[in-house]
């Protein structure tokens, strides 16, 4: 169970836990299906930045970098894959991608992967709130 200062909207009934806890990888680098790194600037970042800009605009950069554009929401798309930037502030704080069925995805820091309902089932408390939707076409792997 999660903390309710830290994840207020989180219930049982609208996320559940999808892996055990990884410390190799972070919530931007699972929305942008890496497994492999922890996505921070200064550390691993997709494309060049100041070790310390943490802005939206260094989020927003690294998406684009990877195909995806400003999109108006996050309602599931056909043939688009999306993501949900999330901020407190004018710093980034989170990333959730939606999966296939409408649902989203987010690593939870160091924790675990769950599945949640809507994007703003993480937002509220140490995440901000979603500041901006992302999407990209679909392509064949």
């Amino acid at each position: 169970m999660f903390d309710k200062i830290s994840f207020p909207r989180l219930t049982p009934e609208n996320h559940q836990q999808t892996s055990n806890r990884d410390v190799k990888y972070n919530c931007i680098a699972w929305a942008a299906g890496d497994v492999n790194h922890w996505w921070e600037p200064g550390r691993y970042w997709p494309v060049d930045i100041a070790r310390d800009e943490y802005g939206i605009g260094a989020l927003e950069a690294a998406f684009a970098s990877l195909g995806y554009a400003e999109c108006p929401d996050g309602s599931l798309e056909a043939g688009f894959e999306k993501v949900a930037l999330y901020g407190s502030g004018f710093m980034y704080t989170h990333a959730a991608r939606q999966l296939p069925d409408g649902t989203w995805t987010s690593k939870l820091g160091k924790s675990e992967d769950i599945s949640h309902d809507l994007p703003e089932d993480v937002a509220g408390g140490m995440y901000g709130e979603v500041v901006q939707f992302m999407r990209r076409p679909i392509t064949r792997r």
